[in-house]
């Protein structure tokens, strides 16, 4: 096993624990996604992906603000409870995600050798947008998640990225997981 295959195992795995911690909503998911963001950095990187290798420093970021957000993000500087969207937001959300596929993917053409443009920007845009309603325990994150691995998979299989097809098959499952929890929680939260 080449250095660059490990780095990319290695990495599915810290990608796996995060999602299944997400699914339990353990605040403990985003030390694990910041590992896990440095290492797709690289695999990306070498895959060409350039958009995607972009989106995991963003996700770095998003990950540090999302730890802050879920321990002191509540009223009173409480821990965040999970929410709907509200109408408003999901359109707002729609909108920036059309908008934002269109941009990258103009830029992808334009300015790299990228032979998926649309397809790799709608990974990165969507996942922002599904990062940063996670970040604010938004329950409609898990539907945009959902939407990323379905595109994932069959991008990832095109450039032989086997072990992280793999993984976004994995995630999809635990997506599904976790959007049934984040219900149940969120009834239970209602209810108290």
């Amino acid at each position: 096993m080449s250095g660059e295959t490990l780095v990319e195992w290695i990495g599915a795995g810290a990608g796996l624990a995060c999602v299944w911690l997400l699914a339990r909503a353990s605040i403990w998911n985003w030390p694990v996604s910041i590992l896990n963001t440095v290492l797709y950095f690289a695999v990306f990187l070498r895959a060409g992906l350039y958009a995607e290798s972009a989106l995991q420093v963003v996700f770095t970021a998003l990950g540090v603000y999302g730890w802050w957000s879920w321990r002191y993000g509540g009223a009173a500087g409480s821990e965040l409870p999970i929410r709907r969207a509200a109408p408003r937001e999901a359109w707002i959300a729609a909108g920036l995600a059309l908008a934002g596929v269109a941009l990258s993917a103009l830029v992808l053409v334009s300015a790299t050798d990228s032979t998926v443009p649309v397809w790799d920007s709608s990974v990165l845009v969507l996942s922002l947008v599904a990062t940063f309603a996670q970040a604010r325990k938004v329950l409609e994150s898990w539907w945009v998640w959902i939407l990323v691995d379905l595109i994932s998979v069959p991008l990832y299989l095109t450039r032989e990225l086997y072990p992280t097809a793999l993984l976004y098959t994995l995630y999809l499952a635990l997506c599904v997981v976790g959007l049934r929890r984040w219900i149940a929680l969120l009834r239970a939260q209602t209810a108290a």
